[in-house]
């Protein structure tokens, strides 16, 4: 049940993230190969590193022609559908929370199901959330999410670390990945709605430098 259901997270994850991939792509006029291209990367980027991370090669992404399909498909329902989909408030964000939800889980998922150590599970799990958005924004040329001030990848950590503390504690592992899922979907969205944002480093206004290099 929990190959199953790992398999089911992970083929959602790849829908919701090639469908951010392939809007973030619509939305700066890539051609349709383009639009592919980073559907694809969007949507199998976080699920290669974790294949390859623990050795599960060759990585589901290459050798199972529905990790192909899908981001195809995405691909495509964007290229010609995007006013539809443009009509959904913020709906690039909203599939990019998504599909960081979906992936954490199933990154933690199959890390424990490959006997990795809690902690290294949690870690999997981001970094199998984080790895697609990553991709998909140096692709536009933009600074990944991940990296600015966002909480973003804090929200993939808490999704991730639901699942191996309630696969500790031995709980159905659909309500583990459903407690997982919410946890970060709540917390990315919230933070999305509410601006929330992790605390930067301060920088003296320009007066302040000023004033320093001239006393120095």
């Amino acid at each position: 049940m929990v190959v199953t259901l790992t398999i089911g997270l992970d083929l959602g994850g790849t829908f919701v993230f090639a469908l951010s991939g392939a809007m973030a792509g619509v939305k700066h006029r890539l051609d349709l190969f383009g639009v592919l291209v980073l559907s694809f990367a969007a949507a199998t980027s976080g699920g290669i590193a974790r294949d390859v991370f623990i050795g599960a090669v060759p990585p589901a992404a290459i050798s199972d022609w529905r990790y192909i399909a899908i981001p195809v498909l995405a691909g495509v329902i964007a290229f010609y559908w995007h006013p539809i989909l443009e009509r959904l408030q913020s709906s690039v964000l909203l599939f990019d929370a998504a599909g960081l939800s979906l992936f954490a889980v199933s990154g933690a998922l199959k890390a424990l199901a490959f006997h990795l150590g809690p902690v290294s599970a949690a870690i999997l799990g981001m970094a199998t959330g984080i790895g697609g958005g990553i991709v998909r924004d140096l692709l536009i040329a933009e600074i990944p999410t991940v990296l600015k001030s966002e909480i973003y990848a804090v929200a993939a950590l808490t999704g991730a670390g639901v699942v191996v503390v309630g696969s500790l504690l031995q709980f159905p592992a659909h309500v583990v990945c459903a407690a997982g899922f919410v946890s970060c979907f709540a917390l990315r969205f919230a933070a999305i709605r509410r601006g929330w944002r992790l605390p930067k480093p301060v920088q003296p206004s320009r007066g302040e430098s000023r004033s320093g290099r001239s006393h120095g």
